[in-house]
């Protein structure tokens, strides 16, 4: 496996490239002073035991000091693996006692979407800081609700949009936010898996399953960060299953959507539980960039008329860059670079997604 110092080099010539995140943020709250911040991870699901544990083992400004789960049998193995004292174990009953624990400085959110808003904002009251896992919540209006919480309690929130964090993405929409191919005249984004589970909350309705929630995010990401605008209105989309015995009740295993961006730049987008297809082209006055992949937990990359874009890591890379990120701007008082008004963004657009594809008409976002 890639070390922690050969994998933070190739950041670091990343960021000698004058990459930039993204997009810019109001400041956050108030510093945490403390050497490295205690993560407690709520939901011991695959994302928390194959990836953010081990991932929390190579961090550098934050650690595992704690988790939350509903199976006594998990306690008892991560305890165990992880050397989690007692005291900052805890389940979803005796959770919200979280608040007097000083092991315990962020609270990450890992678990079904539905059950986001509350968990962030019970850790809100906690007067913990928060990272929520995308996609943020069911609805916008949830979203929001989770970013006032936050804004009450002085905390600040993080969505766990890992691919902003790692090198290959900074670099393609830093081509595109120079200018230095021309104006984004059109792009073509797909991801998607073929998912084999079937009683999973992916498809459960009422949990916010469907994969326009789950890999969806991923297309509408790659979208936006791949013009470097903000989607005016979904022109149209068409939402469908190949599996009716297992996506139920209309909800989608296949979704296509055309997003309008300003000047009638159209942003294609593709997002599938039905096939393994992970790419991002963007169509540029002056040329092209093409990512494939570009959402991968590792072997992102890609190539423009520029020339290659290759900064390579292995998984779990991707989430260490993700929380060593958002732990120091924690620790420093900085603006969170993925905070909880982008997760609101996508959910906005996921809805206006749902309410072409149901109406037949052009939604505005």
């Amino acid at each position: 496996m890639t070390t922690r110092r050969e994998s933070l080099k190739t950041l670091g010539l990343a960021a000698g490239l004058g990459l930039t995140s993204p997009f810019t943020f109001l400041a956050t709250a108030n510093p945490v002073k403390k050497e490295k911040l205690g993560i407690a991870l709520v939901g011991l699901g695959y994302y928390s035991t194959d990836l953010l544990a081990p991932a929390l083992q190579l961090t550098k400004n934050c650690y595992l000091a704690g988790i939350v789960t509903g199976t006594p049998s998990k306690a008892e193995t991560w305890k165990a693996k992880y050397n989690i004292p007692e005291k900052n174990i805890y389940n979803y009953e005796n959770f919200d006692s979280i608040k007097d624990n000083p092991d315990i400085d962020v609270v990450y959110v890992v678990l079904p979407p539905s059950m986001h808003r509350e968990y962030v904002e019970r850790a809100a009251a906690a007067k913990k800081q928060v990272w929520c896992e995308k996609p943020m919540a069911v609805t916008a209006a949830d979203c929001q609700a989770m970013i006032d919480a936050c804004k009450k309690n002085d905390v600040s929130l993080a969505i766990g949009y890992r691919c902003q964090h790692e090198p290959n993405t900074k670099a393609y929409n830093e081509i595109v936010k120079s200018g230095k191919l021309g104006k984004v005249t059109s792009l073509d984004c797909a991801a998607g898996y073929r998912e084999g589970r079937t009683d999973h909350w992916k498809q459960k309705k009422e949990m916010g399953g469907g994969v326009i929630y789950d890999m969806g995010v991923y297309s509408i990401q790659g979208a936006r960060l791949g013009s470097a605008m903000e989607p005016v209105a979904v022109k149209s989309a068409k939402v469908w299953t190949e599996r009716p015995e297992i996506y139920k009740d209309g909800l989608g295993e296949i979704v296509e959507a055309e997003l309008e961006f300003p000047g009638g730049v159209i942003g294609k987008i593709k997002t599938s539980f039905a096939e393994n297809v992970n790419y991002l082209n963007i169509v540029c006055e002056k040329g092209t960039i093409e990512m494939a992949p570009f959402s991968a937990y590792a072997g992102n990359k890609g190539k423009s008329t520029l020339g290659e874009i290759n900064f390579p890591f292995q998984q779990p890379m991707e989430q260490v860059y993700q929380m060593d990120d958002d732990a120091m701007s924690i620790m420093n008082g900085k603006p969170m670079s993925v905070p909880g008004e982008e997760g609101k963004r996508d959910i906005r657009i996921v809805e206006a997604i749902l309410e072409s594809a149901a109406t037949g008409k052009r939604v505005k976002v």
